[in-house]
C-alpha cells in the first residue's frame, strides 16, 4: 500500500493552484473538469504518484467557503531550508491569501526546525527541516 493523494475542498481552484504552485513549487499535474456533476478537481505536487503523494483540490461549483471543523490536523512539507522558505511564503503568499502561523524554530520539547504557513483556505501546512 502506499499513499496517493489528499484531498482540499477549495472555495476558488486557481488562487489555489497559484499558491501552491508558486509559493510552493508544486507542479501541477492534471486536472478534471466534471459540469454535469459541478465539481472541477486539480492535482499537484512535486512528482506524480505512485511515486510521489499529490494534492488534490476539488472546486464544487457555487461554493466559496468550506467550516473545516476541528478534525483535520495539517499537511506536511520536508523543506531544505525552513527559515527561508516562510520568508518566501511572507513574499509570495500575501497576494494569494497564505500566510506564516509559526515561525521557523525548534518543535518544542525537540530539535527538529520547522513552521506553520496556512493555504488561501485556511489549512495548515507544517514544514519541516530535511536535508533530503
Amino acid at each position: 500500500m502506499r499513499l496517493l493523494h489528499t484531498m482540499l475542498r477549495v472555495g476558488n481552484m486557481q488562487r489555489s493552484i497559484d499558491f501552491y504552485t508558486q509559493v510552493l513549487g508544486m507542479k501541477l499535474l492534471r486536472t478534471t473538469k466534471r459540469p454535469a456533476q459541478k465539481y472541477d478537481l486539480a492535482f499537484l505536487g512535486y512528482g506524480s504518484n505512485p511515486e510521489h503523494a499529490e494534492i488534490e483540490l476539488t472546486w464544487n461549483y457555487g461554493v466559496e467557503r468550506y467550516d473545516q471543523g476541528t478534525a483535520f490536523g495539517h499537511i506536511a512539507i520536508g523543506v531544505r531550508d525552513v527559515a527561508a522558505t516562510c520568508a518566501a511564503v511572507r513574499e509570495k503568499a500575501a497576494a494569494l491569501g497564505g500566510a506564516v502561523t509559526r515561525e521557523a524554530g525548534p518543535v518544542q520539547g525537540g530539535t527538529t526546525v520547522i513552521a506553520f504557513i496556512t493555504d488561501p483556505d485556511g489549512y495548515k501546512i507544517e514544514l519541516i527541516e530535511r536535508d533530503d
